[in-house]
C-alpha cells in the first residue's frame, strides 16, 4: 500500500450521532462532497437538508435539540472552525436544566457567543452575541456553554417581563447556580442595571443571597460547636460615632463576621448613566477602622459556606482562640440592628 494514499473516510451514510450528522461544507468537502452535489442532495426530496448557510444536516427529519445545538456552533465557529464559539442566554440555561426557562425544542433562537473579530452575522435560529473578551466556556452535555453569569445576562438582556426576570434570578440563588455578586457583576458589565424592570428583581435577589448565606452560617454555628454570637448587630464608640454593622459579633473576644453578600448596587429609579454605588469601598474602610481598634473582622464568602463549611469554621474558631493573645481591643458599644 502506498504511504501516501489517504486513509478511507468513514461513510457519511454511517454516521448515526448528532455532532456527527451536522457537518460544514468544508467538513462535506473533507469527504469528497462538493458545493455543488451538496445542494443536490438537500432539494426537495433529498436525503439531507441546509439548515443554517454552510450547514447542512445528513438526514430530513425534524432536528433534535442537540442537532440545533450543534449546527449553531458549527456556523458561528465558520469558516476559522477555531472552536470559540460558546452557547449563550436561555439555551445555556435550559442545557442547565433551569426550571423557569423553556426548553430547548421550543426556544426559537439560540444565542451563541463570539468573539467580536467574528464577522458572521445572525441567521435563522442562530443569534450571535459578540463579546471583546470571551469567558473560559464550561461543558454540559459536551458542548461549550457560556458560565452561568455570562448565560443570565445574555438572557435577561432580552427579557422585558419583570416576573420572568426575577424568577430568572431567584432561582440562580435558590438553586446555587451562582453567586449574587457574580450576577450583579455580570449585569453592570452589561450595562443593563440602569433598566428599570431590573432595579427590584437584583434587589430581590441579594436579598435572596443574604437570606441562604445568613442560613447556611446559622448552620455551620450549630453544627460546629461554635459559641452563638450576637447577631445583626451595630457596633460604636462610646459617646462617638458609628463604626459600622456587623452579621455576627463575639464580644468576648472582640471577633466580627462579615457575610460576602455585598455587591455593586442597581441606580436607583432607572436614572439613565448612573453608575453603582460606593458600597464595597465603605466596607473596606469600616473593616480597616474596626481592626485599628483591635477588633479581629473574619470576611465569610457565601460560596465557602455552601462549598467548605468546614474550613470557614476553623477560620472562625481560629479567631476566637487567638484572642487572648491579641493586645485588649477598644471597648465598643454593641446595638441590635
Amino acid at each position: 500500500m502506498n504511504p501516501n494514499t489517504p486513509l478511507p473516510q468513514r461513510p457519511l451514510s454511517h454516521r448515526s450521532d448528532a455532532r456527527s450528522r451536522v457537518l460544514t461544507a468544508a467538513q462535506l468537502r473533507a469527504h469528497g462532497v462538493p458545493a455543488d452535489r451538496a445542494a443536490e442532495r438537500c432539494r426537495p426530496g433529498g436525503p439531507w437538508q441546509q439548515v443554517l448557510p454552510g450547514v447542512y444536516v445528513l438526514h430530513r427529519e425534524p432536528l433534535t435539540s442537540e442537532e440545533r445545538l450543534n449546527a449553531v456552533l458549527a456556523y458561528a465557529d465558520r469558516p476559522a472552525g477555531g472552536g470559540e464559539a460558546m452557547i449563550t442566554g436561555l439555551a445555556a440555561l435550559a442545557l442547565r436544566r433551569f426550571a423557569s426557562v423553556p426548553a430547548l425544542p421550543s426556544l426559537e433562537r439560540i444565542d451563541v457567543l463570539v468573539p467580536r473579530t467574528r464577522r458572521l452575522r445572525s441567521a435563522g435560529c442562530a443569534r450571535l452575541i459578540r463579546t471583546q473578551s470571551p469567558p473560559r466556556p464550561e461543558y454540559v452535555a459536551g458542548l461549550p456553554v457560556a458560565p452561568v453569569a455570562r448565560a443570565l445576562a445574555d438572557a435577561v438582556a432580552r427579557l422585558s417581563d419583570p416576573a420572568s426576570v426575577r424568577r430568572l434570578l431567584t432561582e440562580t440563588v435558590r438553586a446555587g447556580y451562582c453567586e449574587p455578586s457574580a450576577v450583579v457583576g455580570e449585569l453592570n458589565r452589561a450595562r443593563l442595571l440602569s433598566r428599570p424592570h431590573l432595579v427590584d428583581a437584583v434587589d430581590a435577589l441579594l436579598a435572596e443571597g443574604r437570606a441562604l448565606a445568613e442560613d447556611r452560617l446559622y448552620e455551620l454555628i450549630h453544627l460546629y460547636g461554635l459559641p452563638d454570637p450576637l447577631w445583626n448587630v451595630d457596633l460604636r464608640l462610646p459617646g462617638g460615632p458609628h463604626l459600622g454593622t456587623v452579621d455576627a459579633y463575639w464580644p468576648g473576644q472582640a471577633v466580627a463576621l462579615e457575610l460576602g453578600t455585598r455587591a455593586p448596587r442597581p441606580p436607583r429609579h432607572g436614572i439613565a448613566g448612573a453608575g453603582p454605588d460606593l458600597e464595597w469601598p465603605a466596607y473596606s474602610h469600616q473593616r480597616e477602622h474596626l481592626e485599628r481598634l483591635g477588633i479581629t473582622v473574619v470576611h465569610a464568602s457565601p460560596k465557602r459556606l455552601r462549598d467548605a463549611p468546614a474550613e470557614q469554621a476553623a477560620v472562625i474558631r481560629t479567631a476566637l482562640m487567638a484572642s487572648p493573645h491579641r493586645e485588649p481591643a477598644a471597648y465598643v458599644v454593641v446595638l441590635p440592628r
